[in-house]
């Protein structure tokens, strides 16, 4: 990264160009020009009051993109007239945090009651050790941390960071605040858009549908269109062939992408084709990979669906092998139709039940030897220790039904899967009564 001396300029923020692009230009510099966050920002708020009165420690802004965590960085260090250091865990290194640290602390020996401000972007991009490298510096005073991040800082900051810091959660937008933000940069005759741009009513709304919660993507759109119209007014179509497609909230390696797939299997679980569908498509739209949700979806057929509907396994199974065959993106619509069967199924989970319980006597219980009759016998003299002695061949009694003592001694009697009353594991448990009624009279 390049040095910079920031102590000839202890109000930190340096300007913005004038050919910055638009969502740079037009970042709030105090919270009244702030949209969004209200929770926060809002007059009163509790976490306002604190940046203004100048008490608030390390903290670590959570929340998706182009929600305002930067910018709030910025108003924090404008309103406390503190140093302001940035840095970005995706480039910067152990070395770049050294230097920062060293620049503050000889800033902190020539103005006593002056501090720095040292946001990392993308804090858990960092590694441990990294994160490690930060905290004695937290502790004393040296820097207050201000990170950000897209991702849960539950599992991807160190626990000891964490409680040294205090964790604020920030939503995307909704379509109003959006459509704010887009209003206020083409009202805005300094650093905006106004007098540049006639913006029709269905485009505005285009943009604010296409950006998704995310202010940046919406002034990119915007100030992009604006270009692509030479002066003409920005229509629907334009802005649609400006962006290409909307900006999808989805990591398929981060929270979005464990809370999605839970969203679909719940869905499922719960009989909603409609959501169903709608949470496949949201994953299969962001990027997820096809043959992964194959998996999960297969998981599905046996653990929601199990043996009320046994055609649930198949069905999914040749989705699975569609996928592999013809690929994306026609294989959606095979992921599809198993997604939508397995919810409108009947469901039972015996037998995930049943397994579980299995499961657990294995692991817990003794491992006993297998029952003599039921071992093979090949050597004479495995026959005269008794190996297959009274075994019976099920095939020799009527209806191919005979009774007798299959579990190691210490399980004798144990019973694992109760059938449900639901599609053909009715069917399938009236067998199993039939049976066990037979074994209870000796037959």
């Amino acid at each position: 990264m390049p040095q910079q001396d920031l102590f000839d300029d202890p109000s930190v923020i340096p300007a913005v160009a004038s050919d910055a692009p638009l969502a740079a230009r037009m970042r709030p510099r105090t919270f009244d020009e702030f949209v969004g966050q209200e929770h926060l920002t809002a007059l009163g708020a509790a976490f306002r009051k604190a940046v203004e009165a100048d008490r608030l420690g390390s903290i670590i802004f959570w929340g998706p993109p182009g929600v305002g965590k930067t910018t709030l960085a910025e108003i924090i260090a404008r309103a406390t007239s503190a140093r302001f250091e940035r840095i970005s865990a995706v480039s910067a290194g152990v070395a770049d945090l050294r230097r920062v640290v060293e620049a503050a602390r000889q800033h902190r020996n020539r103005q006593v009651s002056s501090k720095t401000i040292l946001f990392i972007d993308e804090i858990h991009r960092f590694n441990k050790g990294q994160q490690d490298a930060i905290l004695p510096v937290v502790e004393d005073g040296t820097v207050t941390l201000i990170g950000a991040t897209t991702e849960n800082p539950s599992f991807e900051v160190n626990a000891a960071l964490i409680s040294r810091s205090r964790v604020y959660v920030l939503n995307a937008l909704t379509d109003d605040e959006i459509g704010l933000v887009v209003d206020q940069a083409l009202c805005d005759v300094e650093r905006g858009l106004a007098g540049l741009v006639v913006l029709k009513p269905e485009a505005r709304d285009g943009i604010v549908v296409l950006a998704n919660g995310d202010a940046r993507t919406a002034l990119n759109i915007l100030e992009q269109s604006a270009a692509a119209a030479e002066g003409s007014e920005v229509t629907l179509e334009l802005v649609r062939e400006v962006a290409q497609r909307k900006m999808m909230l989805y990591d398929k390696g981060g929270e979005q992408h464990y809370d999605i797939i839970s969203a679909l299997h719940k869905s499922v679980r719960g009989s909603d084709v409609d959501a169903s569908l709608y949470w496949l498509a949201r994953m299969l739209e962001g990027g997820e990979d096809p043959l992964y949700l194959a998996r999960r979806i297969v998981r599905m057929a046996s653990e929601d669906i199990g043996l009320a509907d046994p055609h649930a396994l198949t069905l999914t199974m040749a989705a699975q092998q569609a996928v592999h065959f013809i690929g994306m993106p026609e294989g959606a619509l095979a992921l599809a139709e198993a997604v939508a069967y397995l919810a409108a199924a009947p469901k039972s989970n015996a037998l995930y039940k049943a397994y579980g319980e299995v499961q657990r006597d294995v692991r817990e219980t003794r491992t006993d030897p297998v029952p003599l009759h039921l071992r093979n016998a090949p050597t004479k003299l495995m026959k005269g220790l008794g190996y297959g002695k009274g075994y019976k061949y099920a095939h020799d009694f009527e209806e191919g039904l005979v009774h007798q003592e299959n579990l190691p001694e210490g399980l004798a009697g144990r019973r694992f899967y109760e059938p449900t009353d639901r599609g053909f594991e009715a069917k399938l448990g009236e067998r199993l009564r039939l049976i066990r009624e037979k074994w209870l009279s000796g037959d």
